[in-house]
């Protein structure tokens, strides 16, 4: 057990679907609100416009960092013009890139979007920890690749790596299947940690079925809490809700 006074590092994945809610409204302040209602220090973020016609040429993320005074960083996995959509990690800490990448395909022909990967060293209470935030696509042969790339040992897979690490993400992908496990060789999937049987079924909010979005953590760290937030705000402001974990250093 932790000490009642050890710190305590609070993240989360959240799917915003370019701040398109379920009522067809874009909104980044009700994105921005349901954030503020985690309570989290680190947020992985995925489905953000940049200078994109059609959310009025906003930059999301800014508008959502600065919303709540936060830090951000934005990585695109689609540049088109000066358009682009991605991903971002944002946080209540300074926050340092360290990488990104672009993960492979192939993408199925259904959804030729390309994906990506992001990775950033976080100043929290515990000090340095990595932060890797991601969107995996929606074919089996495009996840089982870009598990690979993320396992392998030029990513969590890496011997170098002796700060606490999470990976954050909306992976499309059950827990037991072949991307997840492949995930699992290096990492931790942080619900196996925990004496749970919950499911933490985060997608669709009008009626949560599929545990897609996922919280994994080097043996650095330990979880002590999992949760799907749920509220009013958070069932209309996407269409996945918030999967949030509580962490402290592992002894």
């Amino acid at each position: 057990m932790s000490e009642p006074d050890a710190p305590i590092l609070r993240v989360a994945t959240y799917n915003v679907r370019s701040c398109v809610g379920m009522d067809g409204q874009r909104s980044e302040s009700r994105i921005a609100d349901v954030i503020r209602s985690l309570s989290a220090d680190v947020v992985g973020l995925q489905e953000l416009d940049f200078h994109r016609q059609r959310s009025a040429g906003i930059d999301q993320v800014r508008e959502i960092a600065l919303q709540l005074g936060w830090r951000h960083l934005f990585h695109p996995a689609m540049t088109h013009a000066d358009e682009q959509y991605g991903d971002a990690i944002i946080s209540k800490h300074p926050l340092t890139p360290w990488r990104t990448a672009e993960l492979p395909g192939p993408a199925p022909w259904y959804c030729r979007e390309t994906r990506a990967v992001q990775w950033a060293k976080a100043e929290t209470p515990f000090g340095a920890v990595h932060v890797l935030n991601t969107h995996f696509g929606l074919g089996r042969r495009e996840r089982m690749a870009q598990a690979e790339v993320l396992a392998s040992e030029d990513w969590t897979g890496s011997t170098a790596i002796e700060d606490p690490l999470v990976l954050l993400g909306d992976f499309n992908a059950l827990p037991g299947s072949r991307p997840h496990r492949v995930l699992t060789r290096h990492l931790h999937d942080v619900r196996t940690l925990l004496d749970t049987r919950a499911a933490f079924r985060t997608f669709p909010t009008k009626f949560p079925s599929l545990a897609v979005d996922h919280i994994f953590v080097n043996k650095k760290l330990r979880p002590i809490s999992l949760s799907v937030f749920r509220s009013d705000l958070a069932r209309v402001a996407s269409d996945h809700y918030p999967l949030v974990a509580e962490l402290v250093l592992a002894t």
